[in-house]
């Protein structure tokens, strides 16, 4: 991008765009100034301090694809909870089964009957048989981990590099200069060094993968089916192929993370491109904003954990939680299954996506721009990149924090919040094609400001 944009402009741009951004949101500034009385950096998770204009924007209320701020601002919503809103916000079916769940208690350390009904339509969606409630997609894959070590008898996972998948310690590991493990730069006070608990290799790199598996040390590989959280990068053809087949010859078990990859459609990436995992885990929208998570195991897995386990200890093993499978949590998974994440609603977003990936795409030809944009199911992404990434270092590489910077908050002044850390838009079915079409227009216009072809004054 260095023959393109300078530099100086964009660090101007950006002061600008800094400066807009406070004067519109005094409220938000002045409640962030508040909480620095009460919480670490000012904000309720530390993350938060990363949001792009010096400080986030505090929520007044949702509702579907929009959202307003307490200085009144009014957003179209392209992030919806980085996944966890993908339904959009407050979905009418999940409020109504919430509100008659509060009535009749939220949690009890017993099943209901909601449990049955969502066992039954997780299998129906994802293929696998059996089923397990937690909260977070952390957790679930945590509990995922723990089976898989118990039932190989083997300590290491194998990840791929630049994943995420929670706060999983075990995942927090990169690659060095000479390709061997290493704690990745944001591993916050790791328990061990990962390479004792890890291997980590580089996403579609078959002849690695081989190799990684072959001391037969590993009992499990985590991986999404397509990555997400370095931003897009898909799988290449014949990879899942070489996945399964490596790991079923090594005895290795395969979890497949759907938490974001949910976007592909109602039963992720695993039912629309019929793969074939031992464990599936997924969080996040499956609640329609409501804390849930749940984990599926295939039969074998499933027989063989339970001739292992010990009843007597079962309830302090490291899998499970008090609120786990809560009465609240379950009401909110079969509303938003049964009526919300559902072919029609899939089917509306994807045509979305569709536009914006379009509309995006005329913008980068209009103006010969070194990028490009990649689409999965209902989230798509702008890449400062010529060619996809075809692994997590290309994708690293690719980064610029102040560029990112510029873009989201470009975005953001003028009534439009992208996923944040990336340029990626998630697109329910509440979002219409004039919500599209607008962000279009912005994108265009903070593009012709970088370039120097629009009056920075008029932006």
């Amino acid at each position: 991008m260095a023959e393109l944009i300078s530099r100086d402009r964009l660090q101007l741009l950006l002061k600008q765009e800094e400066e807009r951004f406070l004067k519109t949101h005094k409220k938000s500034k002045a409640l962030f100034d508040e909480g620095k009385k009460h919480y670490i950096g000012g904000v309720p998770m530390i993350w938060m301090m990363k949001w792009a204009g010096g400080f986030p924007l505090y929520v007044k209320e949702g509702k579907g694809g929009r959202f307003v701020d307490v200085d009144g601002n009014k957003y179209i919503d392209f992030c919806l909870g980085d996944t966890g809103a993908m339904t959009g916000h407050s979905p009418d079916a999940v409020v109504k089964a919430v509100k008659n769940q509060v009535k009749k208690g939220l949690t009890f350390m017993l099943p209901s009957e909601d449990s049955l009904w969502i066992g039954k339509e997780l299998t129906r969606r994802f293929g696998l048989p059996f089923w397990q409630a937690t909260l977070t997609a952390t957790d679930a894959n945590r509990f995922a981990i723990r089976l898989c070590r118990m039932i190989t008898k083997r300590n290491k996972i194998l990840v791929f590099n630049y994943c995420y998948h929670g706060t999983v310690d075990e995942t927090f590991v990169t690659l060095d200069e000479n390709g061997q493990p290493k704690p990745r730069r944001s591993n916050m006070g790791p328990p061990v060094d990962p390479s004792i608990t890890t291997k980590v290799i580089e996403f579609n790199d078959v002849e690695a993968l081989k190799k990684a598996l072959a001391d037969r040390d590993v009992a499990c590989v985590l991986c999404e089916p397509a990555m997400t959280n370095i931003g897009i990068v898909h799988p290449q053809p014949g990879y899942h192929d070489a996945l399964r087949k490596l790991t079923k010859e090594t005895g290795t078990l395969l979890i497949i993370d759907e938490t974001h990859t949910i976007c592909a459609g109602p039963g992720g990436y695993t039912k629309k491109y019929n793969l074939q995992p031992d464990v599936l885990t997924i969080g996040k929208p499956i609640g329609g904003g409501v804390p849930a998570s749940v984990y599926g195991v295939s039969a074998e897995v499933s027989e063989k954990f339970l001739k292992l386990a010990n009843l007597e200890d079962i309830d302090v093993a490291g899998i499970g939680g008090t609120l786990a499978g809560n009465a609240l949590s379950l009401a909110a998974i079969r509303a938003t299954l049964e009526h919300v994440l559902t072919d029609k609603t899939f089917d509306r977003a994807f045509q979305l996506a569709q536009r914006f990936v379009d509309g995006v795409e005329k913008v980068i030809k209009e103006h010969n721009l070194p990028w490009h944009i990649n689409l999965l199911g209902c989230r798509a992404e702008y890449w400062f990149r010529r060619t996809p990434p075809k692994n997590g270092k290309e994708a690293a590489d690719s980064s610029d924090f102040d560029l990112d910077r510029y873009m989201h908050l470009a975005c953001l002044n003028r009534g439009i919040l992208m996923t944040p850390f990336h340029n990626m838009a998630l697109i329910c079915s509440d979002t219409t094609d004039k919500d599209v079409d607008y962000h279009t227009q912005v994108f265009r216009e903070i593009v012709e400001a970088l370039l120097g072809k629009k009056n920075q004054a008029k932006l």
